[in-house]
């Protein structure tokens, strides 16, 4: 007796894709968001960026 569910007999079965997922562009192969600060930033900005971005072992 299996416990699987048995598909609707109308339902559409998922489609397998084959392609290579590497072919594709991801959101970590654009410079967006890397390094980039934001325009008139202070002092006071820098020291929270950094306190944001400080590792844990640099407490």
């Amino acid at each position: 007796m299996s416990t699987t569910p048995e598909p609707e007999p109308g339902a559409p079965r998922p489609a397998l894709v084959f392609d290579d997922p590497l072919d594709q562009q991801s959101s970590d192969d654009t410079d967006r968001g890397w390094g980039e600060r934001p325009e008139g930033g202070d002092s006071a900005a820098d020291l929270k960026r950094f306190l944001d971005e400080k590792p844990p072992h640099h407490l």
